[in-house]
């Protein structure tokens, strides 16, 4: 019934725009009567007419739900909102701000969410799926959507600071350099200048500051501060230059492989296969969030590894050690070095922060199937 009850409305419809389309009517009113006489026609059009009309579930609480009411040209609201909703991502559902992929039905995810779902499937043990029609996904099912980038890249938005739209694609370029509201510091700022305000003012600012006229032993307080952080880097890429002077170095590519604990509330945990380094046997363990219960239900994530020796050594050996990501991932991770001395007796380090940037570095590396990085053994010559 439902079939004819389209096609009558489609008759109708084109009725009203032609004649030639009266025709049409007839003929499937002729079709009907042949069928089922001629007042079930009028029973159908009557009905379908008291659908259109009414407006809540008192007219008809049997009927199938309507479809939705195409709203009349002004009220369907500008052309932008309409695309938002159209392409932004699934979970979020906000617009992507980089890359976009999609699951095999073409429900779209920004680059984020879609790291961060096949995050938590790894924590969960679980297959990723589709938020929206729970199909599976990964990354060789999902595939990037290039014409939704482009059609994201061209959508006008708000500067955050004029309140003036932009499209997205220079909306960086038009915050960093060109817009006159834009947050910007003093040029004394490197002897302590402490204001911030927009971009307009900074030279009135500047004519006014009292900060070039302090006097050197105001200056030396602040240069001392900036001068103990720069110490700290420096500190940190003269060990790295020191280490390479070792006579026994070696480095190696390791990759670790998700495992689950054994115990009554199983626990995910990283361990890579045996490895050979400095004529050593290693092997390197890594967990998340140092073991915590349910790791998926945190937002804040973290990495930390231990260093195994396997060998049996006859006397104490004493090593320095680093991990970096490997040549082909692009997760951001800052040297740290550690130091360690093995022995038969103390022959695992500490579990060791992994020194990843934040927590969506740390989603890249566990929505890979493995994680691959690059160890590094220096040792010690006494």
């Amino acid at each position: 019934m439902s079939s004819l009850e389209e096609r009558v409305d489609v008759g109708v419809g084109a009725a009203a725009g032609s004649s030639s389309a009266g025709v049409g009517v007839g003929a499937v009113g002729g079709a009907l009567e042949a069928v089922a006489g001629g007042p079930v026609l009028a029973g159908m059009q009557e009905e379908a007419g008291l659908r259109r009309e009414g407006s809540g579930p008192e007219s008809d609480p049997d009927a199938p739900p309507k479809k939705r009411v195409r709203l009349p040209e002004g009220e369907s609201g500008k052309l932008e909102e309409r695309l938002y909703s159209v392409l932004c991502c699934t979970v979020c559902l906000d617009l992507p701000k980089a890359s976009v992929y999609q699951c095999t039905n073409g429900h779209l995810m920004c680059a984020g969410c879609f790291i961060h779902l096949l995050a938590d499937s790894r924590l969960k043990e679980e297959q990723a799926t589709c938020p929206n029609c729970r199909c599976e996904i990964s990354k060789s099912l999902c595939c990037r959507n290039l014409a939704v980038e482009k059609a994201v890249s061209e959508l006008p938005c708000d500067c955050g600071f004029c309140m003036k739209q932009f499209p997205r694609s220079s909306l960086e370029r038009h915050q960093k350099e060109e817009c006159q509201d834009r947050v910007t510091q003093c040029k004394y700022k490197r002897i302590g200048c402490p204001w911030q305000g927009p971009f307009h003012e900074l030279t009135a600012h500047e004519a006014e500051c009292s900060h070039p006229t302090k006097t050197g032993n105001e200056l030396m307080g602040i240069l001392d501060e900036m001068d103990q952080s720069h110490r700290k880097e420096m500190q940190l890429y003269n060990s790295i230059f020191s280490l390479l002077c070792f006579e026994k170095i070696g480095f190696t590519e390791v990759q670790f492989r998700p495992y689950r604990t054994d115990d009554f509330i199983t626990r995910l945990y990283y361990e890579t296969p045996r490895f050979t380094v400095l004529n050593q046997t290693w092997v390197l363990k890594a967990r998340v969030n140092d073991s915590e219960r349910n790791p998926n239900l945190s937002c804040k994530r973290t990495l930390s590894f231990q260093l195994i020796l396997k060998s049996k050594v006859n006397s104490a050996l004493e090593c320095s050690f680093l991990l970096l990501k490997g040549p082909y991932d692009d997760v951001k991770i800052k040297p740290v070095i550690y130091h360690h001395v093995f022995s038969n007796d103390t022959n695992e380090t500490d579990y060791v922060p992994l020194p990843i940037i934040d927590s969506v570095e740390c989603n890249k590396l566990l929505a890979a199937k493995n994680i691959n990085l690059r160890l590094f053994i220096f040792q010690i010559q006494k």
